[in-house]
């Protein structure tokens, strides 16, 4: 088994010998109901089914900004460039690349012989016909895309992109959502519907999705990359993270994205599991809306950032799968620095100072949107008692998960706890949260200063100038209280022992294209 001590030492070649993945039939919802077997009693096929902590909100990488989707996305998509289990980002659906010496032409050439899962072709039209819908108002890959200036397709193969300026995080974009290439024939086809029919050419085809229950896939049978060797892939939704550790047990399901950390030593004990727990890249935090109600005083929302003494929160809610954060910016990544994201003292003369400051000498009061997770509900409740005793009154909202994201874009909120799941280039933490009109960006930030110096971090080829802008960021990001980061992230699954092939990757998707049953 993986200790908490052990899986924070063991890489993950050794992690990828060790675990062993499957299947079952049956169950869903949130309750035990089929336990199953290891393939179908009744058609002899391989089934795999996976608990989500949350429902998909969107399977159209366009529209997405769910890690959820992300988990489901990965199977039915395959992307330009990927994510390695040591972080780094390789080709995928690219055979080979180069790169311009002034950094602005990209040239890729593509696999040969690869379909989409309805039979169409993957070819550089295809590329360059994803790369243009990305980019079309709307779309939530705009800010990702922007600085492209042209897309060709030079023959069957080849893809020539030229770039309006130089882009650091080009090729960990393409890594991501704004890599996955849809079927542009199935756009054509199901026009706006085409998120509830969604083509790609990866390891597995979409069935249906079933809201707030499940998600079916099949398998490819004309996968390029490899022989899929499980026939069925079920991500049922589990809100309440202990009925997912229950199904787990029971066989219902054979991964699960979330063990909550009181149930850790219940999987660990359990002979026919595995805990993988590793700390990623992402981050948690509040969104403090900016423009609206007490929340527009810089003051009132430093006050906030001060209160709360993340150190406890780490310790109470978390048991060390966690660590404080005041930065978007984790350990390992080239935007770390140790000390600005060391956790401010709770000063409770500070905060009072503040609240003066801010003309709320008595205090003021917010609302917070909260998912409708157990541990969402425990995490509100922690920062709720916190933020009293500095006389900040928060009422606490339970709202579903697609709910939530959809009151983000919106703007229907004060202050919302919502974070991200972290990607390995340092600009796809931040330049969609902090700058001026970006899509994530849910707390309306607006600070030309920040824009300018975020803007030329991800125009920086080099590495220790663009480490220097992200900490100048931070600084005006901590000046204006503009989010309030509380901690990093760590991913804790848990794994039948049936199951094998499972590796772990720093991006905390799941690969199901090389899974397999004992």
């Amino acid at each position: 088994m993986f200790t908490k001590k052990m899986n924070k030492l063991l890489s993950s070649a050794v992690l990828s010998s060790l675990l062993v993945l499957t299947a079952c039939g049956g169950g869903g919802g949130e309750t035990a109901t089929d336990a199953g077997g290891a393939a179908s009693s009744t058609t002899g096929q391989k089934v795999l089914n996976i608990g989500l902590k949350a429902d998909p909100p969107s399977l159209d990488p366009m529209s997405s900004s769910s890690l959820y989707d992300r988990q489901v996305q990965n199977s039915i998509y395959d992307k330009l460039f990927d994510v390695n289990a040591d972080g780094e980002v390789v080709p995928m659906l690219v055979s080979e690349y180069t790169v311009s010496e002034d950094g602005l032409t990209y040239t890729l050439t593509l696999h040969d012989g690869i379909t989409f899962q309805d039979g169409s072709e993957f070819n550089a039209e295809a590329v360059k016909f994803n790369l243009e819908r990305y980019k079309q108002e709307g779309s939530k890959r705009v800010s990702e895309l922007n600085p492209i200036d042209t897309v060709e397709a030079t023959d069957e193969l080849t893809v020539v992109i030229t770039l309006k300026e130089p882009f650091a995080p080009f090729l960990s974009v393409l890594s991501d959502r704004s890599g996955m290439m849809v079927s542009p024939a199935a756009v054509e086809k199901h026009g706006d519907n085409y998120v509830k029919n969604p083509v790609g050419t990866g390891p597995y085809a979409f069935v249906e999705q079933v809201s707030g229950d499940h998600v079916t896939l099949k398998k490819n049978e004309n996968y390029w990359k490899n022989e899929v060797k499980i026939d069925e892939v079920n991500y049922k939704v589990f809100t309440n993270t202990s009925a997912a550790v229950q199904n787990l047990r029971s066989g219902v399901v054979d991964i699960i994205d979330e063990i909550p950390v009181k149930e850790i030593p219940t999987v660990e004990s359990d002979p026919n599991l595995t805990v993988v727990a590793q700390a990623n890249m992402g981050f948690q935090g509040i969104h403090l809306n900016n423009t609206v109600g007490d929340l527009q005083n810089k003051y009132l929302r430093q006050a906030v950032d001060l209160a709360l003494d993340r150190e406890a929160i780490v310790k109470v809610l978390f048991d060390g799968y966690g660590a404080p954060a005041h930065t978007p910016f984790a350990p390992g990544s080239l935007a770390y620095n140790e000390e600005q994201d060391k956790s401010p003292a709770v000063d409770a003369a500070k905060v009072q100072e503040l609240l003066e400051k801010g003309g709320k000498p008595d205090g003021f009061s917010f609302k917070m949107q909260i998912s409708t997770t157990t541990e969402n509900e425990q995490f509100g409740a922690v920062i709720q008692n916190m933020l009293k005793s500095h006389k900040i009154n928060v009422e606490l909202e339970k709202v579903e998960y697609g709910t939530m994201l959809e009151n983000g874009d919106s703007g229907n909120f004060e202050a919302m706890q919502l974070g991200w799941s972290g990607r390995i280039d340092p600009d796809q933490n931040v330049y969609d949260f902090l700058v001026t009109g970006m899509p994530n960006n849910q707390g309306r930030i607006s600070e030309p200063e920040l824009d300018e110096v975020l803007i030329a971090a991800r125009a920086e080829q080099d590495t220790a100038k663009r480490a220097e802008l992200y900490q100048q960021a931070m600084d005006i990001v901590h000046e204006n209280g503009s989010y309030v980061y509380i901690y990093h992230n760590y991913d804790k699954f848990g794994v039948s022992n049936k199951v094998q092939g499972f590796t772990y990757i720093p991006d905390g998707i799941i690969r199901t294209a090389n899974l397999d049953i004992q």
